[in-house]
């Protein structure tokens, strides 16, 4: 199993340019399933949940190419499963997007109850009770979700969530492209991310206003064609690159940021003392050499703050002036960094759901454990602050979400390694182009 090693307590200073969204690109991937004709993405990022994606794809008929200059073309013109294993799901949330398009395409779908990062209930309830108001028949036997529809197919309704959702509104938002009448999704998720899997359905047919508001209509087709697509850069990404810059008291330029999709880590940035500019070749961070000032943050449904940025921002206050208060409102179990950040000298105490946090001058090196995506980037953030050496284990979580993270910190002055674990395996292995064969049932 590979770690990380990093040597710490220097500012960075140089620029990365980023990679296209993870939450954005796998549900435009699965979209592929919504017709016969190749779907082509452009911008993907070489990643595990990517690989795990494709694979999944792969098992249901798909073929799947990724060519080197990071585009990926699915046609799924020629299913011959309809049933998304345990064995492919159980590693990945995003895999019960797969539910929609093949319920909408072919009238039936079979998928095993997700699994992805440990960081707290995320129930399907609101997915299926959307599918049965559209006319599904949806029952849970032996750890699956089916799914059936009657020859007609699904019907267009009025679906209120009761919460806000990310993936069931993009479920429910691929089903509907395909369903009979018009589909009216109330308090949708109005994540970037949304958008753009709503801007590729519309490039393939599909009839969407309102998408990036709490109200979106869908007007149903008949088919949807092929289309090409590229993907927005990732946001959580640029914050995670803007945060290692500003907590080492360094300087940094994101290549490829779009402002408007983070102005909530931006301004809570402005609040620490970050300089910000923007110039023809992305997004500038100068922290000028100064500690940064604690900022206290409450994470909510965008364009709220982002609770895929929270655990960074704990480290960040961590070594920052002043105390602070971080509360985290949409995973009940999003604070398993901070054990290993008190382990590296950080003073947080939990209260709740709230992390109380008093900065220190500076944190020590030690050796830490990944317990999701977003803490792994918390923990290396950690390593690049504190003196001396962090080693950092479990780091597959971190390449489920960050392409080549590792690269692109050294390229700004960070001491950063890769030790590889036995057996050394590849996070992305269509990385050098051509086909990947399906998986045989």
């Amino acid at each position: 199993m590979d770690k990380l090693l990093v040597n710490g307590g220097c500012p960075l200073d140089g620029e990365v340019q980023l990679s296209g969204s993870k939450n954005a690109v796998l549900p435009i991937l699965i979209a592929s399933l919504l017709c016969a004709e190749p779907l082509q993405v452009r911008n993907v990022p070489h990643l595990r949940d990517i690989t795990t994606a494709l694979k999944l794809l792969g098992h249901l008929g798909a073929r799947v190419e990724f060519n080197e200059d990071q585009t990926v073309e699915v046609d799924s013109g020629d299913l011959h499963t309809l049933r998304a294993p345990y064995e492919l799901v159980k590693t990945m949330r995003a895999s019960i997007l797969v539910l929609g398009p093949l319920l909408a395409r072919f009238g039936e779908a079979e998928v095993s109850l997700p699994g992805g990062c440990a960081i707290g209930s995320r129930p399907v309830d609101l997915h299926i009770r959307g599918f049965r108001k559209m006319g599904a028949q949806v029952s849970i036997e032996n750890g699956y979700i089916k799914a059936t529809v009657g020859r007609g197919g699904l019907n267009g309704a009025r679906i209120l969530f009761d919460t806000v959702t990310v993936t069931g509104t993009e479920n429910l938002l691929m089903a509907a492209v395909l369903a009979r009448g018009i589909t009216v999704l109330e308090n949708a998720a109005r994540e970037p991310e949304v958008v753009d899997l709503a801007r590729c359905l519309i490039a393939m047919g599909g009839i969407i206003e309102g998408a990036g508001t709490d109200v979106i209509t869908v007007k149903g087709v008949d088919a949807l064609h092929g289309a090409c697509h590229t993907v927005i850069s990732d946001r959580i990404e640029a914050g995670t690159y803007l945060l290692a810059a500003a907590a080492t008291r360094g300087r940094i330029r994101v290549i490829g940021y779009d402002p408007q999709q983070g102005d909530a880590v931006l301004e809570k940035l402005r609040e620490a003392g970050a300089l910000l500019s923007i110039d023809p070749r992305g997004l500038m961070l100068d922290m000028r050499k100064t500690q940064p000032q604690a900022v206290n943050l409450t994470t909510a449904p965008f364009p709220g703050f982002p609770t895929d940025m929270q655990a960074q921002f704990v480290l960040f206050n961590a070594v920052a002036n002043g105390s602070s208060m971080v509360t985290e409102t949409v995973f009940e179990n999003r604070f398993m960094h901070v054990h290993e950040l008190q382990r590296m000298g950080a003073d947080i105490h939990l209260r709740g759901n709230t992390a109380v946090i008093q900065g220190v001058v500076g944190l020590s090196g030690a050796q830490v454990m990944a317990t999701d995506l977003r803490a792994s980037a918390c923990l290396v953030l950690a390593g690049l602050v504190a003196e001396g050496e962090t080693m950092i284990d479990r780091i597959y979580h971190i390449d489920r979400g960050y392409d080549r993270i590792e690269e692109k910190l050294s390229q700004c002055g960070a001491s950063i390694r890769r030790i590889p674990g036995w057996p050394a395996t590849s996070v992305l292995p269509f990385r050098d182009g051509g086909s990947a064969s399906p998986p045989q049932s």
